[in-house]
């Protein structure tokens, strides 16, 4: 049976009365919560609604589905937290989006990606939901900044932009997901100063 694919134009809003912006934000807020201790596949929408003490009726008013729900939530915390610079400069700029990227993973939400992103090779939906909304807005922003970047004469014409791109997230997920080493700024600088900038701007 083939799988079926997920695309975010297909999905529609629920009727019903006006949705309470600052209860969907707590049922997010309850859904990463329970997602970091037991993962997507154990993730039910009972426990999401006994971690926000609300009714289960009241989460099927927003979202279809716990897929539906995850992705949504990964939106909106990628349109909260990811910093879309415009410094002036292209060291500037990168430094500061993979500073706020680090933080955004170090952070509560960091458990939540770990389990996450573990079940993307075993969940062909949610992956390409994930790379659909989470996945396509961090690397826009950063294509953005390379844009702006080449806007201003600071990259190379033979800048490889794609290659920049993904180096600059895997970095960063790689830490995360493998070493467990710090995201902190001085891994920030070294990502900047020791690989993106030597590969796309001039003068390096």
């Amino acid at each position: 049976m083939a799988t079926p694919v997920y695309s975010v134009a297909a999905r529609t809003p629920q009727r019903g009365r006006p949705r309470d912006a600052s209860r969907d934000d707590a049922l997010r807020q309850a859904a990463l919560e329970v997602m970091a201790e037991v993962g997507y596949r154990a993730l039910t929408m009972d426990a999401v609604a006994a971690r926000a003490r609300a009714g289960k009726a009241t989460i099927y008013r927003r979202w279809e589905s716990k897929l539906d729900l995850v992705i949504d939530t990964c939106t909106h915390l990628a349109a909260e937290n990811l910093a879309e610079p415009d410094s002036g400069s292209l060291g500037g700029d990168l430094r500061e989006f993979l500073a706020s990227f680090a933080a955004f993973l170090s952070g509560p939400i960091g458990k939540a990606a770990q389990a996450l992103v573990g079940e993307l090779p075993h969940e062909p939906e949610l992956a390409t939901a994930f790379r659909e909304t989470f996945l396509i807005a961090q690397r826009d922003v950063l294509r953005r900044i390379l844009e702006r970047a080449d806007a201003r004469g600071e990259l190379r014409e033979d800048a490889s932009r794609g290659m920049a791109v993904e180096l600059a997230g895997a970095a960063l997920i790689y830490r995360l997901m493998l070493t467990g080493d710090p995201l902190d700024l001085a891994f920030v600088d070294r990502v900047v100063e020791q690989v993106l900038l030597p590969l796309v701007a001039k003068g390096q």
